[in-house]
């Protein structure tokens, strides 16, 4: 796989030693269980696969590089480059400017750019809509576009299934930049809709079965589906495509749910032979299938408490919260700063809103912490909270004390 330029302060030593150790004894990825680090009365165990994927550090070392290429010129980001706090304060201390925010809502108003400026498009991608409006601007959309590929395999797959007519299925939120790309794309070439889970999943099924008036359908899913949608025809033969980020487990429910919903009220196939569900191979990425498969085998782990760290908006990191925490206490943070020995600032991404506990800590002896991070958590940040943690456990000896293991 290339190697990317990535600045050497996001990188830690100990746990690139560790990830080249691990893949080295594994190149194929057979083995997902933790990497143990014995630290005296402290033991931590860290996932299998974590941190920056391969479209993070494409992401990041194209954007490196513009800023490099354009000394002296207005550089701006269509939104966040990630959903990472620190990598995204990092971009803006070197000039880089945000036209909006994750949502779509106006920062900077494009009529103040000129044919002079730079836009760099994030790894999430972006809509045609927008692609458009630049090149209208005299500002390429292409010189530096960061997507990450795996969400333009999932574009390709939609036009694929598109042209062998199928209406297309979007799993993923709503308002994540990527979903606005995917459904942007999709649209494009079919009638295309969004469901956000399961229970919107069961909805969408009440109109294919009529059990649920088809003009009722517009209310239901205003804003999730493309124009001219038509519930009496556009149902009867789908393909599901998703938001790479998802839950794996949650989008082949989604994709087994609706191909018995279509295949029972209409048939596996029409008179002429046509399927009516498209055989949809899973478009999720490699790397939040790695980063899933490593928790679920790290949860195996008899453990006291587990840490993840990443962006409060980052949905692959949400995802990895949601496994640990149906087995032990598990806490959302974005580095080091969170916590301390008597508290620790913490998400709960189902509310979306900041919490803060006290006493969180165990006092068990030896301490045995889970941890892992997002795919677009820097690995330098995970070595600082582990650094952090050593500091608040007595008794715990340094890092340092390990990495000759793996180096």
């Amino acid at each position: 796989m290339k190697q990317f330029q990535v600045p050497v302060f996001y990188r830690s030593s100990l746990i690139s030693a560790i990830k080249a150790k691990r893949k080295a004894a594994d190149k194929l990825k057979k083995d997902f269980t933790p990497t143990r680090l014995d630290l005296g009365e402290l033991k931590i165990y860290l996932a299998r696969h974590f941190g920056f994927c391969y479209g993070v550090e494409n992401a990041i070392e194209i954007a490196y590089r513009c800023v490099d290429e354009n000394p002296g010129k207005r550089i701006f980001l269509l939104s966040e480059m990630i959903h990472n706090p620190q990598v995204n304060e990092n971009l803006q201390s070197h000039g880089i400017r945000f036209l909006q925010d994750s949502y779509g809502k106006t920062l900077i108003p494009f009529e103040e750019l000129t044919p002079a400026d730079v836009v760099i498009i994030p790894a999430f991608g972006t809509t045609v809509a927008i692609e458009e409006k630049l090149t209208t601007l005299g500002i390429s959309p292409h010189r530096y576009n960061t997507t990450c590929p795996f969400v333009e395999k999932v574009w390709n797959r939609g036009e694929q299934l598109a042209d062998k007519g199928y209406s297309l299925v979007i799993h993923g939120k709503p308002r994540h930049e990527e979903t606005r790309a995917t459904f942007s794309r999709a649209a494009l070439h079919a009638p295309s809709v969004i469901v956000n889970d399961m229970a919107e999943t069961m909805q969408l099924a009440e109109f294919m079965t009529g059990k649920q008036p088809a003009e009722a359908f517009y209310d239901v899913f205003a804003g999730k589906y493309s124009e001219g949608f038509d519930v009496g025809k556009d149902l009867q033969y789908i393909g599901v495509i998703n938001q790479t980020t998802q839950l794996a487990t949650d989008t082949q429910a989604i994709a087994d749910y609706l191909k018995g919903i279509v295949e029972g009220h209409l048939g596996e196939t029409d008179a002429e032979g046509k399927k009516r569900f498209a055989d949809t191979r899973d478009t999720l990425c490699y790397a939040t299938n790695d980063n899933q498969t490593a928790v679920r085998e790290m949860l195996q782990t008899k453990a006291d408490l587990a840490i993840v760290v990443g962006g409060y908006n980052s949905s692959n990191t949400s995802h990895l919260v949601e496994l640990c925490e149906h087995y032990l206490p598990t806490y959302y943070i974005t580095g080091p700063e969170s916590f301390d020995a008597a508290s620790v600032v913490h998400f709960d991404w189902r509310n979306k809103k900041e919490l803060t506990t006290t006493n969180w800590l165990p006092v068990a002896k030896p301490l045995q912490i889970l941890l892992t991070s997002g795919a677009s958590c820097p690995d330098a940040l995970v070595q600082q909270v582990m650094e952090k943690l050593i500091g608040l456990v007595p008794d715990a000896i340094a890092l340092e004390s390990v990495q000759e293991q793996f180096v």
